[in-house]
């Protein structure tokens, strides 16, 4: 399954004009149809090796976008924002780059740059400003505690908490939330995997993680929902995958999908802590 996925995913590698997924001026977040930062995304969920020479090459290609300060640029020409430097550290994070000192210097300028109630989020205002405007991304919020816990900045710390209470708060809210509005209604409440967007799956697992999380009744609640998404065998069905993913065999819709379902396990897992 994984080999098949992994041709799939490596026969796209040059779609944006150069190698890794990224066009040729430099760009690594151009979807087309997918960037190198979701490709080495989903090649973390295709559990390939860290030597694989496609993997360091995508790798590489986010490494040399690291300033010295941490923030990432991931166009030539682009603006740097919260939701691209926490993609960057999600992505080499997830495949074993958490200790080298570019990444920890994107972890760190991402420490000390949060918004007042603990989460991230961009300063880009397209649906305007109004109230639901001051709050954190929760989208954003959660990829940056996907990066910290792959790092295991999450164990026994509560610097963490204030990020994850606005996640939590934003399950009973629901309503759009942060300068992107980020909701929660029917296509958040859909399984989605890969883990690459905000959504119920990604959302329960991420906050599994974290202790502050694990004992709410928020928290319980959202489980509690996506484990109605099982079926007879216990299997996690995909209601929603990425329509740009939707061929990998990791994630037909409408059917159980191993890989998602050995995820849901770990959720039980550190449940169990």
């Amino acid at each position: 399954m994984y080999v098949t996925d992994m041709d799939k995913i490596l026969a796209t590698r040059y779609d944006n004009g150069a190698d890794f997924w990224a066009t040729p001026d430099g760009r690594i977040g151009i979807e087309k149809p997918i960037s190198t930062l979701t490709a080495l995304l989903i090649l973390s969920e295709l559990k390939v090796e860290k030597s694989h020479e496609a993997l360091q090459g995508a790798a590489e290609l986010i490494l040399h976008a690291i300033k010295d300060d941490g923030r990432v640029r991931i166009s030539p020409k682009g603006s740097i924002y919260p939701c691209h430097m926490a993609l960057a550290a999600a992505a080499l994070c997830r495949n074993g780059y958490a200790g080298d000192k570019r990444v920890k210097a994107v972890l760190e300028y991402l420490l000390s740059n949060r918004f007042e109630d603990g989460g991230w989020r961009c300063n880009k205002f397209l649906f305007g400003r109004g109230p639901e405007t001051n709050y954190s991304n929760p989208g954003v919020t959660l990829v940056a505690l996907d990066a910290f816990r792959c790092a295991g900045m999450h164990e026994g710390a509560h610097d963490f908490d204030l990020a994850v209470e606005t996640l939590l708060d934003h399950w009973t809210v629901r309503a759009p939330t942060g300068p992107c509005h980020f909701g929660m209604g029917t296509l958040f409440m859909q399984v989605e995997y890969p883990f690459l967007r905000y959504n119920l799956f990604y959302y329960v697992y991420i906050l599994s993680f974290y202790p502050k999380a694990r004992k709410d009744k928020r928290f319980i609640e959202a489980f509690e929902t996506l484990s109605k998404k099982l079926d007879g065998n216990n299997k996690l069905i995909v209601e929603r995958p990425n329509r740009k993913l939707e061929k990998l065999d990791i994630c037909w819709k409408g059917e159980p999908s191993e890989a998602a379902t050995e995820r849901y396990f770990e959720i039980i897992k550190n449940m169990e802590q």
